[in-house]
This record gives C-alpha cells, structure tokens and sequence, in this order.
C-alpha cells in the first residue's frame, strides 16, 4: 500500500505540476498583453489561508495514527484519524467558501476554466484522501493496529497533499 501511494503521489506531482505550468503560461500570456489576471475577481486570502494551514496540521494528526499505531494505541489511533477526516472536511468546507465569495464564471474567457480546473483537481485529491483515511481507519482499528503500512501511507498522501496545495496556493491565490 505505501508503494502504491508512493507511486499514485509521483503522478500527481506531474498532474499538478502540469496543471500549474499552463496556468502560469496563461498567466504570463495575459499579464505580457497588458490585461489583468484574473479580470475582477477578489480572492479571500483568509479563507485560502486557513485551508493551507489546515492540510499542513492534518499531516501531524495522520503521523500521530502512525505513532499510535506502532504502539498499539487503539484510542490514540482512532483520535487521530478521526481528526484527520474532520481537518479534510474542514478543507472541503472553507473551499465551498472560496467558491461562494469568488462567484467566478466558469464561462469566463480563461480564468474561470483554469480556476475551476485547479481547486476543482485539489479538492478531489483532498476527497480522495478522505476515503483514504476512512479506509485506514476500517483497517487500522479492524484488529490490525501494529500493521502501520496503511497508516503510513496515508500519512504519505497527505505530506504529498500538503505540499501540492502549497504549489497551488502559491500560484492561484498569491500570485494571482
């Protein structure tokens, strides 16, 4: 399993990775004609704020369910996965914000398309990562505690995640 994650992290660096070298190419496209990017859009930088901080603490809860797990901590365990799948519905949340406050359209010429296309990758892999944790956590307090490489690998997803959202957040809500 953490060979799988492993690999599944590796190509996602290069969907996000290339996700964001178009963006930066139509930013530079656009920014180089004299326009605007985006157009007239205000971006809640709180609100983006909070969901960087929030992946990143979610990666300490998802290293405590490995630390608990290695000791056979069944109580510690389910805490920290547990508060892992709330900090990712926390994510999921302050992104449904974003999208309210932004009311970017998706018919716009480019910005709409690329926006949506980015958070809307990123808020699939945080989903993603979700049924990941509800997984581990079926496998973990299942009987198997002291098997960690579940758990392991789900803390690998969301280091990965982390980091991937930072790149994002970087370049679609500082840069602009």
């Amino acid at each position: 399993m953490l060979m799988g994650t492993a690999l599944g992290c590796v190509a996602g660096t290069m969907l996000i990775g290339g996700m964001l070298a178009v963006w930066v190419l139509f930013r530079e496209r656009v920014v180089d004609a004299g326009e605007r990017f985006p157009l007239d859009y205000i971006i809640h930088e709180v609100a983006t704020n909070v969901m960087l901080i929030t992946l990143w603490a979610l990666c300490l809860f998802a290293q405590w369910a490995v630390y608990a797990g290695n000791r056979g901590d069944r109580a510690h365990t389910a805490l920290a996965l547990g508060v892992t799948g709330i900090f990712a519905l926390a994510y999921i949340n302050a992104q449904a914000f974003v999208y309210a406050q932004m009311e970017v359209e998706i018919a716009d010429e480019y910005y709409g398309a690329l926006f949506y296309a980015m958070t809307g990758t990123m808020l699939a892999v945080v989903a993603i990562g979700l049924v990941y944790t509800v997984v581990a956590a079926f496998h973990s307090l299942s009987g198997r505690l002291r098997q960690t490489e579940v758990l392991s690998g789900l803390a690998l997803y969301w280091y990965w995640t982390a980091a991937a959202y930072s790149a994002v957040w970087f370049v679609v809500y500082v840069t602009k």
